[in-house]
């Protein structure tokens, strides 16, 4: 007779709960898509080359011939500008997250993706967590090159860190409109016209390059209502880059009122909505 060796019980780990299954998911995802922008390089170059020209094209080319508060000073324009600046530059990254899941999609990643037993929303949350940590990258160099040209803050660091936090929440959250967009098309480049044709709207009706009240009545009511003009709004008044003489509402909007309020309420709204949609495209699209 063989004999039969009894051990004590066995140790198994407890199977992972739903939100922290879906949470070590979204980090292996984006681990993965940090990589591989570690190893093909321009995708950040690039990425830096056009907000940089903005910076330098806007500061040098209209710094002198556009009114702030009544004044022409180039020293003004520079401090009005830059948080517009800022903000177009991590909207703007919504057309790469929309072009690296139609990318994915098109090559049949997801569908590999798919077949691992990993939370479903996990796959795009890495994917904009990954492009959150690109952005932000993008973001310190910009405010690197924004001080070079003569950007100044007028507010203590704490106040100036939330400024660039309240930036970057805007950003995470148009990275779940690309992400949506990304699944609704058949190509990476469909994805990325997609996602900026519906951007320059957006960014120049609002207050990020001009003072509101050289506008028509009606685009006012549109740019003071606009989720990009409450970050910017919000951003200068963190920087203290608030213009003397530039009213914070021309309409008695609400968000011009209250824009830091106003930007973290259109954001968060924004990433409930469009993270619901793309996770239920996500579902349909890779089947």
């Amino acid at each position: 007779m063989s004999a039969i060796a009894k051990d004590g019980p066995a140790l198994v780990p407890r199977p992972a709960g739903g939100i922290t299954k879906s949470v070590r998911d979204s980090l292996v995802v984006a681990k993965r898509n940090l990589i591989r922008m570690t190893r093909i390089p321009e995708m950040v170059i690039f990425g830096l080359i056009q907000p940089i020209m903005f910076v330098v094209l806007f500061t040098y080319v209209f710094g002198g011939s556009i009114s702030i508060g009544g004044s022409t000073d180039p020293q003004l324009y520079k401090e009005f500008l830059m948080a517009g600046i800022f903000a177009q530059t991590v909207t703007f990254a919504t057309a790469g997250a929309g072009a690296g899941i139609a990318d994915d999609m098109h090559k049949g990643l997801i569908d590999r993706f798919r077949s691992l037993p990993m939370a479903r929303g996990a796959v795009l949350t890495g994917r904009t967590l990954a492009d959150l940590v690109q952005t932000t990258l993008t973001l310190v160099v910009l405010a690197g090159v924004a001080l070079i040209v003569g950007w100044r803050t007028h507010e203590n660091l704490a106040k100036v860190i939330c400024g660039f936090l309240l930036l970057l929440l805007l950003g995470y959250a148009f990275s779940w409109i690309g992400a949506l967009i990304g699944l609704s098309v058949r190509t990476p480049e469909a994805a990325t016209s997609g996602g900026l044709i519906w951007l320059f709207p957006l960014t120049f009706i609002s207050n990020a390059f001009v003072p509101v009240t050289g506008m028509p009545t009606f685009l006012q009511h549109v740019a003071e209502w606009n989720p990009f003009s409450a970050t910017v709004a919000g951003a200068r008044e963190l920087f203290g880059n608030t213009m003397p003489g530039v009213p914070k509402s021309v309409t008695g909007a609400w968000p011009m009122e209250h824009p830091i309020l106003a930007s973290v309420i259109w954001s968060v709204l924004i990433i409930v909505v469009f993270r619901t949609l793309a996770v239920r495209k996500y579902r349909s699209a890779a089947v």
